[in-house]
């Protein structure tokens, strides 16, 4: 398990002015918070936080150093809960971290990385993925980085279900287990009727006829001028 250390300072007021001075110094409002903890009203640089969210996306485990003014500095370890952005700049508003605790299971969407080229691909079948990602219960020492599925034996018309899915130790996945999450299907191809048939061979006999007349045409209005 990875854990990334971010410094925080704890802020002293909540209202609209103050938050905003503190994002035009470059800083982002936050708040610290869990099941046995006390909030923890705090402020993080926005240019760490923007990098440990482009690294670590939703997952990271952050030690949270926070300067509260003292002289020892208090360290919680906690998840990204929820991070607001502004719409029209991009840039973050605020941030919520949760409290971890590493005796207590936790739910975590995990994404699946599919691995091989499918049977039925190669035999004219077309891959699907039905899930991107699912979702787990697990300990957060035992959280993967991604789930890998190996497709290679997939013919068409084959699946691979949740419960198929090879896990590892302590993870549970809360989604149905007779789900799919991938599946190769054979790919369709649309025949017309015979009315359509008939239909597109009056379409190209009027076309033709239209275009074999038009000369005619001309060459009439060709003797009509010589006369």
């Amino acid at each position: 398990m990875e854990v990334t250390d971010l410094a925080a300072e704890v802020r002293k007021e909540q209202k609209k002015g103050p938050a905003r001075r503190l994002r035009q110094k470059g800083f982002v409002p936050a708040i610290f918070y869990g099941r046995s903890a006390e909030n923890i009203l705090l402020a993080v640089k926005n240019d760490e936080l923007l990098k440990l969210h482009k690294d670590k996306k939703d997952h990271a485990f952050i030690k949270l150093i926070i300067d509260d003014g003292g002289k020892k500095k208090l360290e919680k370890l906690s998840l990204i809960k929820e991070l607001q952005v502004q719409p029209l700049t991009g840039k973050f508003f605020h941030a919520d971290f949760y409290e971890i605790d590493m005796k207590r299971n936790l739910t975590f969407d995990v994404s699946l990385s599919f691995t091989g080229k499918a049977l039925g691909v190669e035999n004219g079948g077309e891959l699907q993925h039905i899930k991107r990602q699912v979702t787990v219960s697990c300990l957060p020492a035992n959280l993967p980085d991604h789930i890998e599925i190996d497709v290679t034996a997939l013919n068409i018309g084959d699946s691979i279900k949740i419960k198929e899915l090879k896990l590892p130790d302590g993870i549970t996945v809360l989604d149905p287990a007779d789900a799919a999450v991938v599946t190769v299907a054979a790919i369709k191809v649309v025949k017309a009727t015979p009315a359509e048939e008939e239909a597109a061979a009056a379409a190209a006999a009027a076309e033709e006829a239209a275009t074999t007349e038009a000369p005619a045409v001309e060459e009439k209005t060709e003797k009509e001028k010589g006369k």
